[in-house]
């Protein structure tokens, strides 16, 4: 079990075209070819009795599902088995992006960076203290009123006070059968009926 892991998760990528008895540069065709022949050959159908050809025949289905998807045969190519194993964990688009931060250079620079700054977390804080709540932060544009806080207080007393100067409507119209009519070259008149 532990070979096999080992096995799925290399970065060679030639484990799959050994499968299929295939070298790393074939084409769809070639692929295409061996898999049906190795499929025919281990079919479990035509082997019953046999549970080794159809732990063979598995492989090749999974050689031949990875080989003709472009985007995970790209990925296995480059990667191997290890690309596509971050492929289904991350999504294929992020493949790059996880070998880039694991490579040497990438460790590197961060422990670099953490040397340089003391520590990652006053790194952070100093930046985030200056720059969101200190002297770094950004000023407001001129014309612009800078933002300010008001206490709950002050601002329950200020609704109070508009709704004091505001007189409420307390009255309906006195005629209710006012209806609005349009006329063909949209000119409008108002009419009452009485």
């Amino acid at each position: 079990m532990a070979e096999q892991r080992q096995r799925a998760l290399s970065t060679s990528g030639e484990a799959l075209y050994e499968i299929l008895a295939l070298g790393k540069g074939a084409t769809h065709d070639e692929i295409k070819k061996s898999y049906r022949k190795l499929a025919l050959k281990y079919h479990p159908d035509k082997n019953p009795d046999n549970p080794e050809a159809a732990e063979k025949f598995k492989e090749i289905n999974n050689a031949h599902a990875t080989l003709t998807d472009l985007s995970k045969r790209n990925i296995y190519d480059k990667y191997g088995s290890l690309g596509l194993y971050v492929a289904e964990q991350f999504g294929e688009e992020n493949v790059n992006t996880y070998f880039m931060l694991s490579s040497w250079w990438a460790k590197g620079l961060f422990a670099v960076c953490g040397l340089l700054t003391g520590c990652y977390l006053c790194c952070c804080l100093c930046c985030c203290f200056n720059c969101c709540c200190g002297k770094c932060k950004p000023k407001a544009p001129e014309g612009e009123q800078q933002e300010f806080c008001v206490s709950p207080e002050d601002l329950e007393e200020q609704i109070k006070n508009d709704m004091e100067r505001e007189t409420p409507i307390t009255l309906q119209p006195t005629n209710a059968t006012e209806k609005t009519q349009l006329i063909g070259d949209s000119h409008r008149s108002y009419r009452t009926e009485s």
